[in-house]
């Protein structure tokens, strides 16, 4: 029997070897596949050697304020401007980073396996993941090459590390992570957060500073002392304390004397960030002919200006955050030279409906409201009208489609028979609509285009009379532009980003004459102007006399307010980047405080001449109130007040009469035959206001003229089609008016 197992065995042991053998093979070609799809995998993931140069962040401008001074950049990628060389590091500070992040980093090839096994230990007891064990080449592959945080991007990390540490010496890839290290507030490099936590150089710092630096970047937002972080820094540094004096780094005294040390915390007067004017930088760069482009830019910015406007918008954007409040902008200049001294943008990282902090507000189209109305009466008095002229403020409607748009004032009141000054300055919407028809829409939008709203890019007839109202988009860079060719007494001045830039003038841009220019900076300096609407002590009148124009945009979603003195022009916007509106904030309530910061600001110390008149302006007798048919001086209860006005400004025997503007039809009037009466027999009457007796009107349809008579009625007879009517006014001293275009269509 024995026999006969023994011959079975004997007999299946080649089946049984065979079985063994198979099995081996299988696992060793699976294995073997298993190594080859890892390795496979772990090639195609290694990042491109380009993307591994430490170069990277230097290969930008540096940019330096107008005295020569490195400008701190908190926007962007990478820290370009505070770079420090590793030897200007002091030591101690070197030793508390390497103690904090990597304490073999010069004894490792890129990992420090040591270092990672303990993590995984430490992990395994803790039952969680207790620390991550990145060395410093790790932490420099990953700020390189950004990678979701998985097991998987820490072990290609691991890879490039090694390849990285191959291609770059350990002195430079540690001065790389120095310059580098995120810290709060988009902050990068030690530089940056010396200053914004102490407002103190490297070379000045105690050591308790120095160990805060180096425990930050393990939790940049956590431990921040301004984001009731200070606990748990404490803590921290503590514990970094007594490990570099374990290591032999600190001694018993140094280590008491740390210990005991309070930290004192001392930000900047406010972060300054430069991001988005370094983009406008470099855009203008590209763009110019004469400047070379060399490493360092010596920028127009005033420093010490960019920190208080900065830090005044960030904190009037902070507390109307209350008011739905979220953005903000402001960019002041230098008119005479064109310099740009300032350039902010404010704004909660925070806030959902914030789209990003890398918009541009400066540069972002937004609806201006009334503050494009000076550029409307520097229009009209070129063409005639003066600051003493009457215009009449009462209900006005147009027809929109099929309805009715009722204009009002900010404040739905209307004020009758008023100047132009006083329409000007408490800004009152009704009288502008006649402006724009007394200027001619599309007249007034070339002027516009002359003065570098490039936003406005479409027709006039799509803006309609709302191109008086600021219903068009603006930036706040094109807004500022055009109140510095007012300041600048209606000549044209080019906007210098950089030291070196031609600063010839600009030639065949005298958009507005000097007298018009003048006089409405004359208005919109003069308190007693817009205290209809603002009161006679309003946040708009400054101790030095300025020019300050506000504006509202539809449904509070823009507040502008834009002032200019003998010097300076300064525009603020305040609103939403998605559209959303405020909580009924203007452009006094809201920007005006900081226009008023800033200017007190810019004349602290130096005497500021006052707005002068062109020597062509003089001052004339006007009536206060307008009576037909009687002559100014005769009329009881007449008062006389003197006003500003030219040799070529409209005169009127008598008082002043209102502005002729077009009654009817009104803009896109639907008119349909009336089926009871013949079609031969019907008839739409035209009509003009503001008209005296002897003032003759010719009428043009379609480039046609229909007939003239004297006074405002004429009934045009009807027929189908498409139209376009004008209205040609001539005074009784021959002074001639263009009314229109209004188009209109009968059916």
């Amino acid at each position: 029997m024995n026999w006969l197992r023994w011959s079975i065995d004997r007999a299946e042991w080649p089946y049984a070897h065979w079985r063994k053998w198979r099995l081996r093979s299988w696992v060793t070609l699976g294995t073997t596949g298993m190594v080859a799809a890892l390795s496979l995998a772990t090639w195609m993931s290694l990042a491109d050697a380009s993307q591994l140069r430490l170069q990277l962040a230097a290969q930008r401008q540096i940019l330096l304020d107008r005295e020569g001074h490195a400008l701190s950049e908190e926007l962007g990628e990478w820290n370009v401007q505070d770079q420090v060389s590793l030897y200007q590091v002091p030591q101690r500070l070197q030793q508390a980073v390497l103690t904090a992040e990597d304490r073999r980093f010069y004894r490792h090839r890129g990992v420090d396996w040591l270092a990672r096994m303990h993590a995984i230990w430490q992990g395994a007891k803790a039952g969680r993941n207790v620390r991550g064990a990145s060395s410093i080449t790790e932490q420099v592959v990953r700020m390189l090459v950004p990678r979701p945080r998985t097991l998987w991007s820490k072990w290609i990390e691991g890879f490039d590390a090694r390849r990285l540490e191959y291609a770059a010496t350990k002195s430079d890839i540690f001065e790389f992570y120095i310059n580098q290290v995120p810290y709060a507030s988009n902050r990068r490099g030690v530089v940056a957060a010396a200053k914004y936590y102490f407002n103190r150089d490297l070379d000045t710092l105690d050591g308790r500073e120095m160990l805060t630096l180096a425990v930050l970047p393990r939790a940049p937002s956590g431990f921040d002392p301004y984001r009731s972080g200070a606990k748990q820094l404490e803590r921290r540094s503590v514990h970094l304390a007594s490990e570099m004096r374990h290591a032999g780094f600190l001694s018993g005294d140094e280590w008491e004397q740390i210990i005991d040390t309070p930290l004192t915390l001392e930000r900047t007067a406010a972060s300054s960030s430069i991001g988005h004017f370094r983009t406008y930088v470099e855009r203008q760069l590209t763009r110019s002919t004469d400047l070379n482009k060399p490493e360092r830019v010596t920028t127009t910015l005033d420093s010490g200006l960019m920190q208080l406007a900065q830090g005044l918008v960030d904190q009037r954007v902070k507390a109307l955050g209350g008011r739905k409040v979220h953005n903000a902008s402001a960019l002041v200049i230098d008119h005479r030279s064109g310099e740009i001294l300032a350039w902010v943008v404010a704004g909660s990282e925070k806030e959902a409906r914030t789209p990003g902090r890398y918009l541009d507000a400066v540069l972002v189209p937004r609806q201006p409201g009334s503050s494009m109305k000076p550029f409307l009466y520097a229009a009209s008095f070129d063409v005639g009208w003066a600051p003493g002229s009457r215009i009449e403020d009462a209900p006005l409607s147009e027809a929109v489609g099929t309805g009715l748009h009722r204009f009002n004032n900010y404040s739905h009141q209307f004020y009758g028979d008023v100047s132009i000054r006083q329409a000007l300055g408490n800004s009152l919407n009704i009288p502008a609509v006649h402006a724009v028809n007394f200027v001619g829409p599309d007249h007034y939008l070339s002027l516009l285009h002359r003065l570098g709203f490039k936003s406005l890019s479409r027709g006039a007839g799509f803006y309609g009379d709302g191109l008086a109202l600021g219903n068009g988009e603006v930036s706040l860079l094109e807004l500022v532009q055009g109140f510095a060719v007012l300041a600048n007494q209606g000549q044209a001045v080019r906007l210098r980003a950089v030291k070196g830039e031609s600063t010839q003038p600009l030639k065949n841009k005298r958009v507005f004459s000097a007298q018009a220019a003048t006089m409405v900076s004359d208005i919109l300096s003069d308190p007693w102007a817009r205290s209809l609407e603002f009161g006679r002590y309003s946040m708009l009148d400054f101790p030095v006399q300025t020019a300050v124009k506000t504006g509202t945009s539809t449904d509070y979603r823009d507040a502008w307010a834009v002032g200019y003195d003998s010097r300076y022009v300064v525009g603020i916007w305040m609103g939403n980047l998605d559209q959303s509106p405020t909580d009924g904030i203007t452009g006094s309530t809201g920007p005006g405080l900081v226009l008023r910061g800033i200017f007190a600001y810019l004349n602290r110390d130096q005497n500021t001449s006052r707005l002068g008149l062109d020597s062509e302006v003089f001052l004339r007798e006007n009536c206060a109130f307008h009576v037909e048919g009687q002559v100014e001086g005769q009329v009881e209860g007449c008062g006389q007040i003197l006003d500003l006005q030219t040799a070529t400004s409209v005169k009127f025997t008598g008082a002043d009469k209102p502005a002729p503007f077009i009654l009817s039809p009104t803009r896109d009037l639907r008119l349909a035959f009336d089926p009871r009466l013949p079609a031969d027999r019907q008839s739409f009457r035209f009509s003009v206001a503001g008209l005296g007796p002897e003032d003759r009107v010719t009428w043009i349809v379609n480039d046609e003229i229909e007939g003239e008579a004297k006074g405002g009625d004429f009934d045009w007879p009807v027929v189908r089609g498409k139209y376009v009517m004008r209205a040609e006014v001539e005074r009784a001293t021959g002074h001639k008016i263009l009314l229109g275009p209004v188009p209109f269509s009968v059916r």
